[in-house]
């Protein structure tokens, strides 16, 4: 929620102080299992070509953690060991934090800093990605800290940005309110009597849903977090990106696109469906949003608008995406019990928490996915599954799954071998469909 009445000093005081008090994400002792899921090179590959699907794999880059709380910095040390991280946090306390786990995981790859991300600059440093989630809709001033990011930024870099989303979090707001009128404060006592009232929370408030699906807010840190910061805002979709665009950075893609897509779940479904194809993407998006309703933040990869690698988006126009090599993403899975009839599989991304985000598939397309491997092209994958020798009409089939299986998360691209036709990043045109 804004303040804009309250003095920009006072605001990054007041953040500062509260973090100092209540760390957030809550300190962590142990991330071994974090370590061990990150050894797999599959999980990295698709990490990586997420964010640049039109450059050559490689783990030796430089990432900057923006915002990095008490472990963050650590765990992206931790996922590519090959790459020097910065971490940097105005925080001490989250800086103690990072230090702390950085020794007892001796990770000589990173470095961690006491900074405000308006003074990055102050590095003396490029990178190569950014990550940057959570914090900017904390800042006093949002602009001038997505700004000083993009100054640092390589120009073929991609910066990851998370912000709040305003209508999943009306019943977030509306606490925030409550605890405001009576000047409940972030004290231990304060987030105690909080939690007791949350429990005994109206049936059908708007928190409700949130409070079962979100077990942060269990923990006291958490739950300060969200109903007791001094400094929070949100961005519905057109205002997120107005925002990157002052920033003079363009959007690539969401980190998951599905929920955003009419082509997946109950938007792909609904009589309206027809008309809002008819829009531009970026109208669909701000639809898609309003329909879901449940959306409570926004995560999306963009990059400077001089970029040249990862501004190469994916695009199934031309012949382009015959050479692109699917990569499976971690958390997809294949459910194979209470299926509609004919068909052989329901694919689902774990990661989602839209639960009508699945892609029923047939026996033909079961081989197709059971044959990406990360290393053959569709094409390779089509002519390896169903025919040497592919009709038009067999080839435009597998064009549309791939294509399916990208708008749902199922998988990301390596096009560095493909001739992306030009306009393939998305575009704010009123024209683009």
């Amino acid at each position: 929620m804004n303040h804009p009445h309250q003095p920009m000093r006072d605001v990054t005081a007041a953040v500062r102080e509260f973090y100092e008090r209540y760390p957030y994400p809550p300190p962590v002792d142990s991330l071994d299992a974090y370590q061990r899921r990150w050894q797999d090179p599959r999980r990295r590959r698709a990490d990586f070509h997420l964010h640049w699907p039109a450059k050559a794999y490689r783990e030796d880059y430089t990432i900057l953690v923006a915002g990095c709380g008490t472990s963050q910095a650590v765990r992206y040390a931790m996922r590519w060991p090959a790459a020097q991280v910065v971490g940097i946090d105005f925080s001490a306390t989250s800086v103690r934090c990072t230090e702390e786990l950085k020794r007892k995981y001796d990770l000589g790859n990173l470095q961690v800093r006491q900074l405000s991300i308006e003074r990055v600059g102050g590095l003396g440093m490029n990178f190569d990605q950014i990550v940057c989630t959570g914090v900017l809709h904390h800042l006093s001033d949002p602009d001038a800290g997505l700004a000083a990011l993009r100054d640092v930024l390589n120009p073929d870099g991609a910066m990851q940005l998370m912000v709040y989303a305003p209508y999943g979090r009306t019943g977030i707001y509306m606490l925030q309110d409550f605890c405001k009128r009576l000047g409940i404060q972030a004290s231990d006592e304060g987030i105690q009597d909080l939690g007791t009232a949350l429990q005994l929370l109206p049936p059908g408030h708007p928190l409700e849903n949130l409070l079962r699906i979100a077990p942060d807010f269990r923990d006291a840190a958490a739950l300060a977090d969200a109903l007791l910061h001094p400094q929070d805002r949100a961005y519905s979709v057109p205002q997120f990106l107005d925002f990157v665009q002052r920033a003079g950075l363009s959007f690539i893609r969401w980190l998951r696109q599905a929920p955003y897509s009419t082509r997946c779940g109950v938007l792909a479904q609904i009589p309206q469906t027809s008309l809002m194809k008819e829009l531009s993407l970026f109208e669909q998006f701000e639809l898609a949003e309003l329909f879901r309703g449940t959306m409570v933040c926004h995560s999306a990869i963009i990059c400077r608008n001089n970029g040249n690698g990862a501004g190469s988006a994916v695009s199934f126009a031309g012949d382009a995406w015959r050479s692109y090599v699917p990569i499976r993403l971690p958390n997809t899975i294949c459910v194979q019990e209470r299926l509609p009839s004919g068909k052989a599989g329901l694919l689902i991304n774990q990661s989602h928490t839209c639960r009508d985000l699945i892609l029923p598939v047939d026996s033909t397309q079961t081989l197709l996915l059971d044959a990406i491997d990360g290393r053959r092209s569709i094409s390779g994958i089509v002519t390896n599954t169903i025919s040497a020798t592919p009709t038009a009409a067999q080839m435009e089939e597998a064009r549309r799954f791939f294509e399916h299986l990208w708008w749902h998360d199922q998988v990301v691209y390596e096009t560095a071998n493909a001739n992306l036709p030009k306009g393939s990043r998305h575009e704010r045109r009123t024209d683009q469909t």
